[in-house]
């Protein structure tokens, strides 16, 4: 699992060491345990690449971050270089495995709310006329992401772009665990018009979706991982608030929310663009969700987010709620 170290990283490996795979992590970082890789050159990893089962590449920058310099050409390099040189070493395997996933994203769809983009039909960014020239640096990375995996030349390797939607985990640092702190601060209101589109999928139906793929051989090419429940900005966030019982949540529009992104190290396309997205090709295929709606994902992860962390009321008194576990 190439970039196994970062959020969803931690959430995969947990989760199919669980169900007793074995995963070993290629990571750029000095402090994670896995095997050391640049993700630029060939090396002593490849060798662990021959003879294995499945490949995860879900190597990359960070996608928190600001549009410009130097972040997204960092985001570009880290993307299209790690999936070119995995591509080398699958080539290259005597015994190639059988299934190569390839981490992609849901921004590489158009902004639209008049209809959901899925993976068979949906409408690919780059034309929509009413969107700023910035939020098309991101497609692009998409975009480029996965014409690197299409060029590789594996043709004993079942191929798999996952499309996945923001994936959520009350782990520490992640999405949720931004979105919740917001929410606790009264900050969590209406972001713009409010009426973007927020896909997601709760971590336990995105570790079983990728268990779904390596079991799956007759699916390949662009798959969508998202729950079949986007929800609009303003209505997400306000069943966030209420899983979170925090019943103020202050509106950012306009100078406010570029403010926003700009002082979180983010940029506000990530909240204003609308990622309006439909697994079809899974449910095709049978799937079912865990948590497909997002009243009871946003309860669940909520839940375990507070008693993870602890309220006033633990630290005042020592006492506070059980840690949720998985059903």
């Amino acid at each position: 699992m190439p970039g196994g170290g970062g959020q969803v990283g931690k959430v995969l490996r947990r989760g199919l060491s669980t169900a007793g795979h074995e995963v070993l992590v290629l990571s750029r970082s000095a402090e994670d345990p896995g095997l050391r890789w640049d993700g630029r050159t060939l090396g002593p990893w490849q060798e662990t690449i021959d003879g294995c089962d499945v490949v995860i590449n879900l190597a990359g920058r960070r996608v928190h971050c600001r549009n410009g310099d130097p972040y997204l050409p960092e985001m570009m390099t880290s993307r299209t270089l790690s999936t070119r040189v995995i591509g080398w070493a699958i080539a290259a395997a005597q015994s190639p495995p059988k299934l190569w996933l390839q981490a992609s994203t849901a921004t590489i769809y158009a902004h639209r709310m008049d209809a959901p983009n899925d993976d068979l039909t949906g409408r690919l960014a780059g034309e929509e006329p009413d969107v700023p020239p910035a939020w098309n640096a991101r497609v692009e990375i998409g975009k480029a992401w996965e014409r690197e995996l299409d060029l590789a030349r594996t043709p004993n390797t079942r191929k798999v772009a996952m499309r996945s939607a923001i994936t959520l985990s009350p782990d520490k640092g992640g999405a949720f665990d931004i979105m919740a702190k917001l929410a606790r601060r009264g900050l969590l209101g209406t972001a713009g018009s409010g009426k973007q589109f927020v896909s997601w999928i709760h971590e336990f139906d995105f570790v079983r979706s990728v268990d779904f793929l390596i079991d799956h051989d007759e699916i390949s090419g662009p798959v969508n991982l998202a729950a079949p429940d986007p929800r609009p900005n303003k209505e997400f966030n306000r069943i966030l608030r209420e899983a979170l019982h925090a019943h103020i949540g202050i509106p950012a529009k306009g100078l406010v929310l570029e403010l926003g992104g700009y002082l979180a190290d983010g940029d506000s396309e990530l909240v204003l663009k609308s990622r309006y997205v439909m697994p079809t090709r899974l449910l095709n295929a049978g799937f079912t969700f865990e948590y497909p709606r997002w009243e009871l994902a946003a309860k669940e992860l909520s839940d375990r987010w507070s008693a993870q962390r602890g309220s006033f009321w633990k630290r005042l008194t020592g006492r506070g709620p059980a840690l949720a576990t998985k059903p």
